[in-house]
Formats: C-alpha cells, sequence, structure tokens
C-alpha cells in the first residue's frame, strides 16, 4: 500500500502539570515527575496489506511542562521484528538520544509499518511499543496494525475461463481484472476487492456477484490511511477507476453489492437492448468523480438500488430499455467544491457518437417507487430540475417514461407520464439521517428522516412485491 502523504491526527493535548522542585541541568530539567504527553494513547493503523508497501500514521509529542525536557532514548521494544519503524521531526533511526524539548513545545513521530506475508485468511494482529525515556523514566506508546495477506493482481489479469473468486482473502487489483467474452466470473458473498490508483474492470464476458445483506461484495479504493484527521480516503472520489462493461458482455447479475469512491461507476457500452445487460438488487453505486450509472441501448432492471452522489449524473441513459423499482437516484456531493451543472437524472432517446454525429435510440424507462432528489432547485419548467429530458425531434425516434408513485425533484406538471408523483420542491424537501458534514466525516444516510415527501408515498401493490429495503427494513404495513 503507498504510503501517501503523511496524515496530521488532532492533538487531544492533556495537561499534566506537575508540582514540586525542579532541578536543572544543561537547561532542562530532571525532576522525575515531569511527564510528555502524547497526542493518542494509541497510535492504531487500518489493515495493511502484506507484500505491497508500506502504511504511515503520525502522532505529536508535547512538552507542556514550564521546563525543557531532554529525553533520553526513543526506541521501539521489538524492532525489527515487528515491521514499524520511526522518524522523529523528519530525522530516520531506529534509536535516538538525547533529544531536548522545549517548555511549551511539541515534535512530530512518524510511524511505518510493513507487514510480511503470514499465510491466513485473516488479519494479523501486531503490536509494539514506542518506549520515551527521560529523567530515569519510561513512557510507553501503544502501536497497533493488522497485517492483511490479499490476492494481489499487478499488470493486468485476464480471466480465459469461467472461474469462481471466493472471500477467504480480499483482492487487491493493480491496473485491471479482464473477463474475455464468452466467459463467467462467479463472486462469493463477502468478498472485497480493494482497487488501486487508476485500476478497473473490463467485463467482456459476465460477472455474478452474489452478496448477501450479511456479507456484501464490495469494491474500493485501497486507500486505507486518512486524507485528513477525520476523513477516510475511503469518503473520497477518484480512488481507482470503474466497471466497465463491453457490447457483448449480457447477463451480469449483482446482489447486495457496493461499488464507490471510484472515478465512473458502473458504465456499459451500447448494446442490443434485446438481451438483459444486468440485473442489480440490494445494492448501493456511490460517490463517483464522474457519473454513477451510464448506458447506452441497453436493457437494465435494478431493485431496492441506491445510486448516490457525483460530480456529474447519477444515471445517465442513452436508448434501451430500463426498470427501476424501489431506487434511490439522489445527489447531494459535497466534498468537492460543486457538481458540475449535471442534474441526477440524464434521459435521452439518441446516442452521441464520435464526431457529434447523432444516432436515433428509442429509450423505455420505468421507475416505480422510486425517489430522485438532489441539492439543485426544482427548476422553473417540467423536466428539469433534477431530471434532464432530452428528445430528438427526428422521426421515427420514441421516448417513453413512466414515473410511477415516485417523489421527483422538478417542478409540479400534470404530465401523465408522472402516475401519483409527488413533486418536491424546498418547501417539501425530504429530510434524510445524514448528507455528511465535517463532524460525520462526510457519511452520507439517504434512509428518509421523518420525511413526509417519501413516507407513504409507494404503490403498496409494488410495495408487497418487494416488502424489505435494501438493508432488510420492512416497507409495508402502514407506510407503504
Amino acid at each position: 500500500m503507498e504510503t501517501g502523504n503523511y496524515l496530521f491526527l488532532k492533538a487531544g493535548l492533556l495537561f499534566l502539570l506537575m508540582t514540586g522542585c525542579s532541578g536543572l541541568d544543561d537547561g532542562y530539567s530532571t525532576n522525575p515527575a515531569m511527564r510528555l504527553t502524547f497526542s493518542v494513547d494509541t497510535l492504531s493503523f487500518d489493515t495493511v496489506f502484506t507484500t505491497v508497501g508500506s502504511a504511515t500514521r503520525s502522532f505529536m509529542v508535547y512538552n507542556t511542562n514550564r521546563e525543557a525536557l531532554n529525553i533520553e532514548t526513543i526506541s521501539l521494544d521489538n524492532a525489527p521484528a515487528t515491521g514499524f519503524r520511526f522518524n522523529v521531526d523528519g530525522r530516520s533511526g531506529g534509536l535516538f538520544s538525547g533529544i531536548r524539548i522545549a517548555a511549551g513545545d511539541s515534535m512530530y513521530v512518524f510511524v511505518e509499518v510493513t507487514v510480511d506475508p503470514n499465510e491466513k485468511n485473516r488479519p494479523l494482529l501486531i503490536e509494539d511499543h514506542l518506549s520515551f525515556t527521560l529523567s530515569g523514566a519510561t513512557q510507553k506508546l501503544l502501536l497497533q496494525a493488522y497485517g492483511q495477506d490479499v490476492h494481489l493482481y499487478k499488470g493486468g489479469f485476464a480471466i480465459e475461463r469461467d472461474t469462481l473468486f471466493t472471500a477467504e482473502r480480499p483482492y487487491l487489483v493493480y491496473d485491471s481484472i479482464v473477463i474475455r467474452g464468452g466467459v463467467t466470473l462467479s463472486i462469493e458473498k463477502g468478498a472485497t476487492f480493494y482497487m488501486h490508483d487508476k485500476a478497473k474492470w473490463i467485463v467482456e464476458g459476465a460477472v455474478k456477484a452474489a452478496g448477501t445483506l450479511d456479507e456484501p461484495i464490495v469494491f474500493r479504493g485501497d486507500r486505507l490511511d486518512y486524507l485528513l484527521p477525520d476523513v477516510p480516503y475511503d469518503r473520497i472520489a477518484n480512488q481507482w477507476d470503474g466497471l466497465y462493461f463491453g457490447a457483448g458482455s449480457f447477463g451480469n447479475e449483482m446482489s447486495h453489492v457496493v461499488v464507490r469512491n471510484g472515478y465512473a461507476g458502473l458504465s456499459f457500452r451500447e448494446s442490443d437492448g434485446g438481451e438483459s445487460k444486468l440485473k442489480i438488487y440490494g445494492s448501493q453505486v456511490t460517490n463517483m468523480e464522474q457519473s454513477v450509472l451510464t448506458a447506452a441501448g441497453c436493457r437494465i432492471e435494478a431493485v431496492n438500488t441506491e445510486f448516490s452522489n457525483a460530480t456529474g449524473h447519477i444515471a445517465s441513459l442513452s436508448g434501451g430499455d430500463y426498470h427501476f423499482i424501489h431506487c434511490t437516484f439522489a445527489n447531494y456531493y459535497i466534498i468537492r467544491p460543486g457538481r458540475s451543472g449535471s442534474p441526477v437524472l440524464n434521459l435521452k432517446n439518441y446516442i452521441q457518437e464520435a464526431g457529434n454525429s447523432v444516432k436515433s435510440a428509442p429509450l423505455n424507462a420505468v421507475f416505480d417507487n422510486c425517489l430522485i432528489d438532489g441539492s439543485f432547485s426544482e427548476g422553473k419548467e417540467p423536466l428539469r430540475g433534477e431530471l434532464s429530458v432530452d428528445q430528438s425531434e427526428k422521426d421515427g425516434e420514441m421516448l417513453s417514461l413512466r414515473f410511477n408513485y415516485c417523489a421527483v425533484k422538478t417542478m409540479e406538471t400534470e404530465d401523465a407520464r408522472f402516475i401519483h408523483t409527488r413533486f418536491i420542491n424546498k418547501d417539501n424537501a425530504p429530510a434524510y439521517k445524514s448528507l455528511g458534514n465535517a463532524d460525520n466525516g462526510f457519511s452520507f444516510d439517504f434512509r428518509p428522516d421523518t420525511a413526509k415527501v417519501i413516507i407513504g408515498a409507494a404503490d403498496p401493490a409494488i410495495a408487497a412485491q418487494y416488502p424489505l429495503d435494501r438493508l432488510g427494513v420492512s416497507r409495508v404495513g402502514g407506510d407503504g
């Protein structure tokens, strides 16, 4: 794993003002009652992958006393057996002696860990202590890290025959995984794929990802450290590339799959819309640098799935046949400044080809019991706001839409394509569990929180067919 930028922890200052007489020796105190203060009690590392680089964390050492202190030694108790290394104020070494720290002053200590392969499927706890000796006394700071063996794919990996990826170890992917045409890759519940910077999947065959509510399949970036003290990289988009499905890829199935923090989410090249491209259930695709779902001329069915947060469109559909049931399309992206002006849904009955030529592509899109919401206003005319419906005027082209028992952020309209639809505006905007902020590490939770525009808005007949939401919570029995 890359060390990346060094990460500075918030200093939780713990003032221990010791009283008593102090002797002075060469300008520093020799009073054994005086102690150092650390910004953490334990320096903990998230999971560190074996065989791949190192991880680095930092902490602060404070002298909150009124006199300078002399740190006689700083050392690791069990180096090099544990794989920890450290440097002090930018100086590397295994042992430091005679470090003077002025009254009220502080210094950084950076700790790095590299984990040797252990040939085990479960993470291995690694511990050591960093010892500070001064005035004949020793203070210790606990260091903890979990080492995890992984299936490592570097330099591009092509799957040439039907294959099962099991979940006994995570997968760390550099470059790409390519599934050849006519080949099916099955993925076991609980599998996790850590994707390196710019790594991607190229699917020419088919993926059968069979996660469960308790053991989902996860695609995410491989950065396990923090961008800021309270913001993990796992909240930041563009940590890897995305999943790309070729024109000849059909029969893909995803159940309880989480795809997060990439560049382009799920992208489907133009296909013959008569054959199923994807069936996705109980899943979440979220936090993308571009669009979350992009498809041209495809046949896709999604149930109980959340598509959320991007600088681009949440779903951009150009021709094809789509059915979304109990799905959330939401965009309150705030981690990077400003959305690009792209509404949540972009619906077109044509395909833009190379050279700006336009190809006719009839679109049929049905939304049953869906939420379409975002940070834009409802707009000043129908089919705007968080909708962009772009219909070519060429003869013979068709665009068929149905929003059935949905909540949609667009200007209220009597358009017959909106059936029992509740139109969201600034006066009746839904409330959600969390729309992300610095206090909760920019965590988003689009479950409704006393949101009258959503509660009770579903078609009860359809809700009865899908009585549980993607988190296993009942949606029937009063609220629909």
